[in-house]
């Protein structure tokens, strides 16, 4: 100000040409009429550095758009600007929707986004999710973190989701994890939406256990049914990343604070999955919602559940109740959970034996050696769920 004052000075003065003052004060012709010019229209004040800002801009969020953006995302917490763009037109007729880039510009200059820690890049896994090409080939099974309602009861969240459609099939408050409470859950599922080809989860129970096959009372009912319990690696819940996804927004929406019972807290998953199935546009869907996406299973549950047959083994025995098959004057322990089912056993070497519940290999047995060789997988012989014959 100091130095524009002075040449403002110079210049009343007469001191010398503008030409030649500028010169002497390092500004170019232009710039020193521009300073002149706003001295005569306003004074000394004028000449302060004024905003490069334009003073109109014909691109602009209007306002009520913005406020619409706001108040979506409000109602949509963990929903991205991706999701809001396709929303916005269906939510409010005859609004054309911004880019995703600019809604996220919104939310940000609103406060309502916050950065997250760059994380290191790994190349995506495909597997084993891969044969998920079509609604009900593949499910996915798992209780979210369990917390605590408002009146001290515990609840565990029972989650089931179509892997290719990402369709929410069941989302259940539950005070325990036990089979009594899950079971009937999966066959009111299963009534709804037919039978699946493949039910993944994790190794915990009551999905799964440490006996033989990794068997659980559970998945015994699931391989009756026609069903392949398939388990994800320990301590690797990436391969069953497309749930645990859900998982995440799941805790954001109808978590992030705990009703004050079981009942109310069921009433906020009904609404989640009612608003997730319906409304939330999916991206690896093309951003349509996976209700569009997903059609009931073609096989029906049966309400009368046959034991299974084994037409070419060499012999067939029944569980009693301890776990365990008689065998050459003693017992050999398979799973408790198999109690009352019936086993195939195959001889496929000199003295050596295979056990196998339907398709399931729970391991074998050499004559003489007094132990069972666990095994776990499909049986030699039998089709996969995804096509392939098993080698022996």
């Amino acid at each position: 100000m100091t130095e524009r004052l002075r040449f403002i000075v110079a210049v009343q003065a007469g001191e010398a040409s503008v030409a030649a003052l500028c010169r002497q004060f390092g500004i170019s012709r232009k710039t020193g009429y521009k300073w002149l010019s706003r001295y005569r229209e306003a004074g000394g004040p004028s000449l302060t550095d004024r905003s490069r800002a334009p003073h109109h801009r014909p691109h602009a969020v209007r306002p009520e758009v913005r406020e619409a953006v706001v108040a979506l995302r409000a109602r949509h917490p963990t929903w991205g600007p991706k999701k809001l763009a396709v929303r916005l037109p269906q939510a409010h007729p005859g609004m054309v929707a911004p880019a995703a880039s600019t809604i996220g510009a919104v939310l940000h200059a609103a406060g309502l986004v916050v950065p997250r820690p760059r994380r290191r890049h790994v190349p995506p896994r495909t597997q084993p999710l891969a044969h998920a090409t079509a609604p009900n080939a593949v499910w996915c099974a798992d209780f979210k973190g369990d917390f605590a309602v408002g009146d001290g009861t515990r609840c565990y969240p029972l989650t089931i989701s179509d892997a290719h459609s990402r369709y929410l099939l069941r989302c259940q408050a539950l005070p325990t994890t036990d089979t009594a409470r899950v079971q009937p859950l999966f066959a009111a599922t299963f009534r709804e939406h037919g039978l699946p080809e493949v039910i993944r989860t994790d190794n915990g129970p009551p999905f799964a256990s440490t006996g033989a096959g990794g068997l659980s009372r559970l998945s015994v009912w699931w391989i009756k049914l026609g069903i392949w319990p398939e388990r994800i690696d320990p301590g690797r819940p990436a391969q069953n990343g497309r749930h645990e996804r859900m998982h995440r927004t799941l805790k954001g929406e109808a978590c992030r604070e705990p009703a004050m019972t079981l009942r109310e807290q069921q009433r906020q998953f009904d609404q989640f999955r009612q608003t997730s199935n319906a409304e939330r546009p999916h991206e690896a869907l093309g951003q349509v919602p996976p209700a569009t996406v997903y059609v009931p299973a073609a096989r029906p549950f049966p309400e009368q559940v046959a034991d299974l047959s084994y037409p070419g083994a060499d012999g067939v025995k029944w569980v009693r109740p301890n776990g365990a098959i008689r065998w050459q004057g003693g017992e050999v322990y398979l799973t408790q959970a198999l109690a009352g089912e019936p086993v195939g056993l195959t001889q496929i070497g000199d003295g050596i034996w295979q056990i196998v519940f339907g398709p399931v290999v729970l391991g074998r047995w050499q004559e003489g050696a007094g132990k069972l060789i666990l095994g776990g997988g499909p049986r030699p012989g039998t089709t996969t769920q995804d096509g392939a014959v098993a080698a022996d």
